[in-house]
Parts: C-alpha cells; sequence; structure tokens
C-alpha cells in the first residue's frame, strides 16, 4: 500500500528537480543534477527527511522518476523537465509504434496541431497502450493515440528513450497520430 507520506514529499521532490530547483535554493547543474546533501537539507526544512528517505523514495517510485550519480552524491528527475537541462539522452531508434495517453478533452487540439510538450521539453510516449491509458486518465476521460515512430523517424525526428522507459521527442506532428 502506498505512503502518503512518501507521496507527498515524491511530488515535493518532482518539483524541485523538475521545475524550481531556486524554490528550495538548489542549484542544479546543465545536466539537471543537484548535490544530494543540499536536496536532503532543504527538503529536511519541510518534511521529516533523510537521506535514508531519499533512497526509498527512489528505489520505489513506480515511475522511475529519480536516478542517482555512482558515488550517489548527486540526483536529477530522468525526464519531464520545464527548464532547460540536458539529461544526456542519446538519440535512439524508435519500435515501429508507439502510444500517447491524454484526455479526451484535449483531443480536438491535438487533432489539429498534433503533440506539443506544453510546459515540457518533450512529448512523452509510452511503449504500450496499457501504459498510454494510465497516463490518459491522470488527466480526465483517458484516450490514446497510436504515433507512427517509424515513419517519423525516416523523417528525420529524432527519439530519445529515458533510463525508466518513457519514450520522448520534441513535437508528433498530427499526421503521425491515430486515434486508437
Amino acid at each position: 500500500m502506498p505512503d502518503p507520506r512518501l507521496d507527498a514529499i515524491s511530488r515535493h521532490l518532482s518539483y524541485l528537480l523538475r521545475h524550481h530547483p531556486e524554490a528550495a535554493g538548489l542549484h542544479m547543474d546543465e545536466h539537471g543534477w543537484v548535490r544530494v546533501d543540499e536536496l536532503v537539507a532543504a527538503v529536511a526544512q519541510k518534511h521529516s527527511f533523510d537521506q535514508t528517505t531519499l533512497e526509498r523514495i527512489v528505489a520505489t517510485d513506480k515511475k522511475g522518476r529519480y536516478s542517482f550519480n555512482e558515488d550517489r552524491t548527486l540526483i536529477r528527475a530522468n525526464q519531464g523537465h520545464s527548464i532547460p537541462v540536458d539529461v544526456e539522452l542519446a538519440c535512439v531508434t524508435p519500435p515501429d509504434r508507439l502510444f500517447h495517453g491524454t484526455a479526451t478533452r484535449f483531443a480536438e487540439s491535438i487533432e489539429r496541431q498534433g503533440l506539443l510538450p506544453q510546459n515540457r521539453l518533450y512529448v512523452h510516449l509510452s511503449p504500450d497502450p496499457e501504459t498510454a491509458m494510465v497516463v490518459g486518465a491522470r488527466h480526465g476521460k483517458p484516450m490514446v493515440y497510436v504515433v507512427d515512430a517509424k515513419a517519423m523517424s525516416a523523417a528525420g525526428h529524432r527519439f530519445f528513450l529515458s533510463v525508466n522507459g518513457v519514450w520522448l521527442v520534441k513535437t508528433v506532428p498530427p499526421e503521425y497520430l491515430t486515434r486508437m
């Protein structure tokens, strides 16, 4: 059973590591890394928090949002940033199809403009329709688009694969989308 206290702390970590490190006085380098000791000290001002709690959150986060560096002195969010960082992802050839879950209320805009990163650096795509449906359900009545990743890649669109299995691309033009 999920621990509501850890969920609240994880949301706070996500806010700091993806969007507003300055809100806690954290320095983030160009690759999204923040010193673990500084993060622990900053979060401990708001929550009962220590290194052990941080390691537990990173290890048990279902979405694999966070990564440590090799010696566990630095931490970053794997993707989902709204601030310009380079999380050092290599361009990867995608599978033929990827999936994007969203709410039905966004369908008209998506079918007109395609998928846009909105307030993030990339559009997030799922490797399977089930995951996409779960993502879409977080935003309202869910629906899933199939992305013709093979055709996009052939047309020169660059895809990246985050360490937690989320596919990333700058945009998905509408001609590469089909409703499931």
